[in-house]
């Protein structure tokens, strides 16, 4: 029995020896090399690094880059990878013999795929580092089993869904960082994580409200929030219960609200940035209190009133940013108070006043921002002396004045000095140019006058200069040519003369020159742009530059925009303009170019606007014009173009404007043009255009200027331009159109212009034309119109001018005020016209003529009785007649006493005169004198 129970105690120790050898082999340290190398023969290129791990090194692995062991079990406990160039994923990487591991970092590198849920069975790993990489979908629940976790970051790849609840169960969590991903809003009320010290969730697809669980954290230092959506006001407890956080990140989110005087127990706050959210009210004055406080960013939100003065009291502070807001007071003098700032940005609010004169203090100042506000007074030279270490000095679009001081010279380190749109006058100090390092000058839009100072051509390092809308004079020097880092120079809208030099062309780093509206002559260099390659933007326009373009203005086929307009340019444009793809707004308009355009251009898919009118070109109209598909405004007219206007041009659906006027173009007006939806303005003038105007331009329902003058038009007026709801000027003048003018003009919103003269129009001025109570100038001579001017007309109270001359008006013209001053130019060659214009023959006075109306109706009202009368009384006779065979002694009797029948007719007169005249009105009386007076005439 004995040897029994001996014998059963031995097979079972060896069973479970046997049972523990695979454990074992799986937690050895060669079974973790060969899962290492395993997994390296999986990455695309393995790094160079990791060539120690080898299967010959199989037993050297603690010795093997970024491997760490356990000193007593020689296995595996710490992986490091960071910016190793690591491409690949960790789908086979076999987690499992890794039993010992409390390290694994991945950190910058380019692995990829889904975070294995395998990861979890790492029981002892402490901190985790997969950030800066490409890992996406969900993060895997099994992570929460990591109960050993202080350190985890996810930051920087690709993941989303929701962020896993199941994140709360990792305890000894001290840094949580899963910024920069796309994860969303979770069920915050699940959470408590208050061991936490580092929290960010900056940057991703977040929209709650503040997290209420963060306000449990009382160990945070360090909390990210921004670049999110969280909305709501930021809570109370956020200010009383997170004590020690050194960090508050909270920008680019929508909180909203003021800003809790409370700040004030954020005693250990080092940075604070709340810019770009909606908060509102005014920055508390509590924020004194943080006395560590280095870094306040509240720029972009709508903070109201006044700077706290209390800022004074932060003497820690580096950087204070509280641009774009609406503050609105002056700058406290505490603020000089504030020694250690370096960065002191306040643009863009409603500040006012002059600047402190404390503000000197601030020697260590590196970047000054005070633009976009409303301060005045001169700049000091006692503040500009002891900003000796300014990089960036910018005080543009205030209202800043007298003269710009010469000590800003003693800013050696200034890179960037904007002092545009303020009110400064005098010279431009020569000492700026001993500001070797600037690279960006602006000092437009002021009152500055004087030459450039030559000193300026020393600064080889500068980028951008901008001169322009000053009184600057004088010539540029060849010394220009210095420049050689010069990118943009804008030198607009100066008084600067003379010729260009030929060092200009050594620019060869210039994007853009702007030299429009000075007094510059001569030609421009002809070498100007065989070596500027990436020229974007040229203009010499409003110059008195003559002779030809460079020929190779545009052989980098970089130039977006060319504008050399109002000039005496003349001979052909560059070939090279044809092939310049990227051009969008050309003009070359009042010049003297020639030469045949018809294929100058080619197809330009960006051009927006291109002006050619006012020269002399020659050629045709291109089709190719056609597909320039983003055309807005196409203006060619006053040259000597030829040729039919191509269908084409119908294609254009962008085109807003089209002026083709005073050429010599033929043929018809083509149908297509009625395609052009969006066209504002057409143009095609003093050509030779025949046929009848095209139904389809009745469509073009946006059009606001119609001109088609001075052509060889037939047909009659389509009704169809009634329909132009916008248009206000319209001119088919000095055409053969014939026909009446159609009633529906009468419907449009024309404000300018109704020209139709020199036609061969016929019928009645149309009464609806009363209703154009906007319309200034009106114009309907020289055609065969007939009929009266319409009194309707006078209520055209906007009218200055008008002409009916050589027609075959008749009638009075109108009485209204309109008319009342009016030429008889405007109505000579009508000899039915009559009016009180000098000129013309008077018509009936108003008073005559009502009189003559009512002695009318008063004579029908009186002739008409007494007809009736005459009627009745001569009927009456001839009954008597009737009566005379009975009667016959009695009618012999009347006849011996001389009486006869008429003495009827005699009764009935008499009893006409029995009517008393005295109940006649004297316009009746009236009446009947004149009758009575034309009934002697007649006798």
């Amino acid at each position: 029995m004995a040897a029994s129970q001996k014998l059963y105690a031995a097979l079972l120790f060896h069973s479970l020896l046997l049972s523990m050898l695979p454990l074992k082999a799986t937690s050895s340290a060669r079974t973790q090399a060969e899962a290492l190398i395993q997994w390296k023969n999986t990455l695309t290129s393995p790094p160079p690094s990791l060539r120690s791990w080898s299967p010959s090194n199989l037993n050297n692995l603690c010795n093997w880059t970024a491997i760490s062991c356990n000193s007593t079990s020689r296995t595996v406990s710490q992986i490091n990878l960071p910016s190793l160039e690591i491409n690949g994923t960790l789908a086979h990487f076999n987690f499992t013999p890794f039993t010992d591991l409390t390290r694994f970092d991945i950190q910058n590198n380019t692995v990829s795929g889904a975070i294995p849920s395998a990861i979890g069975g790492l029981s002892k790993l402490i901190y985790l580092d997969l950030s800066v990489n490409f890992f996406e979908g969900s993060i895997p629940v099994e992570i929460s089993e990591l109960t050993e976790l202080r350190h985890l970051s996810l930051f920087n790849n690709n993941l989303n869904g929701t962020i896993p609840f199941q994140l709360s169960n990792l305890l000894k969590v001290r840094h949580l960082d899963l910024g920069a991903n796309y994860l969303e809003t979770p069920d915050w009320s699940k959470f408590s994580m208050p061991s936490l010290e580092y929290l960010s969730l900056f940057l991703n697809e977040l929209t709650s409200e503040f997290p209420d669980f963060i306000t449990g954290c009382r160990n945070l230092t360090f909390l990210d929030l921004s670049l999110n959506n969280f909305t709501g006001q930021i809570p109370e407890l956020a200010y009383t219960n997170l004590g020690k956080l050194e960090t508050l990140n909270l920008y680019n989110n929508s909180f909203q609200g003021p800003l809790s005087p409370h700040i004030s127990m954020l005693s250990n706050l080092k940075s604070l940035s709340l810019q770009t959210n909606p908060l509102g009210g005014q920055i508390p004055e509590s924020i004194g209190s943080i006395s560590g406080l280095r870094t306040a960013e509240l720029f972009s939100n709508s903070f109201q009133g006044t700077i706290p003065s209390s800022l004074g009291k932060l003497k820690h502070l580096e950087k204070l940013d509280l641009r774009m807001n609406a503050l609105n007071s002056t700058i406290p003098p505490e603020l000089g108070l504030c020694t250690n700032l370096t960065y002191l940005a306040l643009a863009d609010n409603q500040l006012s006043g002059e600047l402190p004169s404390s503000l000197s203090n601030l020697s260590k100042i590196a970047a000054l921002g005070l633009s976009e506000n409303f301060f005045s007074g001169e700049i000091s030279t006692a503040l500009v002396s002891k900003w000796t270490e300014l990089t960036s000095f910018q005080v543009q679009n205030n209202n800043f004045s007298g003269n710009i001081p010469p000590e800003i010279g003693q800013l050696t380190r200034l890179q960037y000095l904007f002092l545009y749109n303020n009110s400064f006058s005098g010279s431009i100090p020569h000492e700026i140019g001993n500001l070797k390092e600037l690279i960006s000058l602006d000092l437009s839009g002021n009152q500055l006058s004087g030459p450039i100072p030559p000193t300026f051509w020393n600064l080889t390092n500068l980028e951008t200069l901008n001169l322009f809308f000053n009184n600057i004079n004088g010539t540029i020097p060849p010394e220009v040519g210095n420049m050689t880092s010069l990118q943009i120079l804008d030198l607009n809208t100066n008084q600067l003369h003379g010729e260009l030099p030929g060092t200009i062309s050594d620019l060869t780093s210039l994007t853009s020159i702007n030299l429009f509206g000075n007094n510059f002559s001569g030609s421009i260099p002809s070498n100007f742009g065989k070596n500027i390659r990436s020229l974007v933007y040229a203009s010499f326009s409003n110059n008195s530059f003559s002779g030809e373009l460079p020929p190779e203005l545009c052989s980098g086929l970089s130039l977006q925009q060319l504008t050399v307009n109002s000039n005496n340019f003349t001979g052909a444009l560059p070939t090279c303009l044809r092939n310049c793809s990227g051009l969008t707004r050309v003009r070359l308009d009042d010049n003297q170019f020639t030469g045949n355009i018809t294929h100058a251009f080619g197809v330009l898919p960006n051009l927006v606007f291109v002006a050619l009118n006012d020269n002399q070109f020659t050629g045709e109209i291109s089709p190719d014009w056609g597909e320039c598909k983003n055309l807005t405004n196409l203006q060619m007219g006053r040259n000597r173009i030829s040729g039919e206007i191509p269908a084409e041009l119908g294609k254009l659906a962008r085109l807003g404007l089209l002026s083709l006027d005073s050429n010599d173009l033929t043929g018809r007006i083509p149908g297509e043009l009625g395609n052009l939806s969006m066209l504002f303005m057409l143009n095609l003038s003093n050509n030779h255009l025949k046929g009848e105007i095209p139904q389809g331009l009745g469509s073009l329902t946006r059009l606001e200027s119609l001109d088609l003058s001075d052509n060889k038009l037939t047909g009659n007026i389509s009704k169809e331009l009634g329909g132009y709801e916008k248009l206000s000027s319209l001119d088919l003048s000095h055409n053969n159109l014939s026909g009446e003018i159609p009633f529906e003009l009468g419907n449009l919103n024309l404000r300018y212009l109704l020209d139709l003269s020199s036609n061969s129009l016929s019928g009645t001025i149309p009464s609806n034309l009363g209703k154009l109570s906007m319309l200034e100038n009106l114009n309907v001579s020289h055609n065969h119109l007939s009929g009266r001017i319409p009194d309707s007309l006078s209520t055209m109270i906007s009218l200055h001018s008008f002409d009916f001359s050589y027609n075959e008006l008749t009638g009075p013209i109108p009485t209204g005020s309109v008319f009342q001053n009016a030429s008889a130019r405007s109505f000579i060659g009508n000899s039915g016209l009559c009016g009180n214009v000098e000129g013309l023959s008077q018509c009936p006075t108003t008073d005559n003529g009502k009189s003559s109306k009512r002695n009318k109706k008063v004579l029908i009202g009186v002739i008409v009785p007494v007809c009736c009368l005459l009627v009745v009384a001569t009927i009456f006779a001839i009954l008597l007649c009737c009566r005379k065979t009975k009667l016959l002694d009695e009618e012999i009797k009347r006849i011996n006493n001389g009486e006869s029948s008429e003495s009827m007719i005699i009764l009935v007169t008499s009893s006409i005169r029995k009517l008393s005249f005295d109940s006649f009105s004297p316009e009746v009386m009236k009446a009947l004198t004149g009758y009575n007076k034309e009934m002697g005439n007649m006798a």
